[in-house]
């Protein structure tokens, strides 16, 4: 088993960070979760930050909103180009979620948006985001779970079922690199590395109306006309929980009606 280094040119590795249709997609979903979880129509008047901002397309986003807008990440080359494309919007820093530059309680908004199972070291990567969150702030977390049949990033199916060995040696056998670095947590794991935060499931409001909330990227069309009670079945194994952590207790302040979150 390879030992396990930081990512520190993902956005060379992997097209999909480069793809700005589908980043802008994604961060589409993920302000409308924001502001459903906060209440308001935008992020004017707040400080935000995208732990693993690649190429800038979600902080731009952020930036859009009106927030003052950081991002983080350590791939260099991606880092170079957020700076050049958006630079005049929000500001870049070359650095790893471990080491967060910022103030305690200094963030209002902390969107970590499918990068724990890239990181060395998740559980310090949590605790810096509940550092630097404010006290009401509020971070959106995008969750790969291990138990989806068709993993994310490889697209095999059963890969993040499997051992770290069985796993490296399932991406050598189908001949999609030399070792599976990613690391996915399931549903509990997960839950109990954002403990510190008050967490809430937005995974079945998004697929039950991926419309209100921009979630086209992750519903295919035959998904939202499903029962509500089919997501409550297979929750276990849909492929990534949305879910928004308070730093201290909160309820979400959206009040437009639709399936409501529920507390994890």
């Amino acid at each position: 088993m390879a030992e396990r280094k930081p990512q520190l040119d993902y956005s060379a590795q992997m097209a999909a960070m480069l793809d700005e249709e589908k980043r802008r997609q994604k961060a589409a979903k993920i302000l409308a979760v924001l502001r459903h979880a906060l209440g308001r129509p935008d992020l004017r008047g707040l400080t935000a930050l995208d732990v693993g901002c690649s190429a800038g397309y979600i902080a731009d986003e952020l930036a859009g909103a009106g927030a003052t807008t950081h991002g983080i990440d350590i791939d260099e080359g991606g880092v170079a180009r957020a700076k050049e494309r958006f630079g005049a919007n929000v500001t870049f820093h070359l650095g790893d979620g471990e080491h967060l530059p910022f103030e305690d309680g200094s963030i209002d908004v902390v969107v970590l948006n499918h990068i724990y199972e890239h990181v060395v070291d998740p559980a310090a990567v949590v605790a810096e985001i509940h550092r630097v969150l404010s006290p009401d702030g509020v971070a959106y977390f995008g969750l790969a779970n291990r138990l989806g049949v068709i993993e994310p990033h490889h697209r095999l199916p059963f890969l993040s079922w499997l051992p770290p060995r069985g796993g490296d040696a399932y991406v050598r056998l189908t001949r999609k690199g030399d070792h599976y670095y990613e690391r996915l947590r399931t549903r509990p794991s997960l839950k109990k590395l954002l403990r510190a935060f008050d967490l809430w499931d937005y995974t079945v409001p998004v697929l039950a109306d991926p419309q209100r909330y921009s979630g086209g990227d992750i519903v295919p069309g035959i998904a939202a006309r499903l029962p509500q009670a089919s997501f409550r079945v297979l929750m276990p194994i849909v492929p990534t929980y949305l879910w928004v952590g308070f730093k201290t207790p909160h309820t979400p302040a959206g009040t437009d009606g639709g399936t409501p979150p529920r507390r994890v």
